[in-house]
């Protein structure tokens, strides 16, 4: 299934930057952290000023971005989770 976000809502997948254990605790997946890195599924096709000229977004899709761990909302497509978010839920790029 392909999805589009609408206007400048950005459709990221939350990357799993690996699990952090301190002295030999084990976490389990209920008590982790939400990652803040997410990959860029898709984008949608950006905002309009009051003038009604569109602002493309920034971001394209590939694009490795840090985000809120309680931004957005989170969708199921496929059976994978996603997460969709306003571009100004977006911290930064990731270089």
């Amino acid at each position: 299934m392909n999805v589009r976000p609408l206007g400048d809502r950005i459709l990221v997948k939350r990357v799993d930057v690996g699990e952090q254990v301190q002295g030999g605790i084990i976490v389990p997946d209920t008590a982790r952290e939400t990652p803040q890195e997410a990959e860029v599924v898709a984008v949608g096709p950006g905002r309009t000023d009051k003038n009604g000229d569109l602002i493309a977004l920034v971001v394209e899709p590939g694009a490795r971005v840090l985000i809120g761990k309680f931004a957005g909302t989170e969708v199921e497509i496929d059976g994978d989770e996603y997460v969709i978010v306003a571009e100004d839920d977006v911290l930064g790029i990731l270089e």
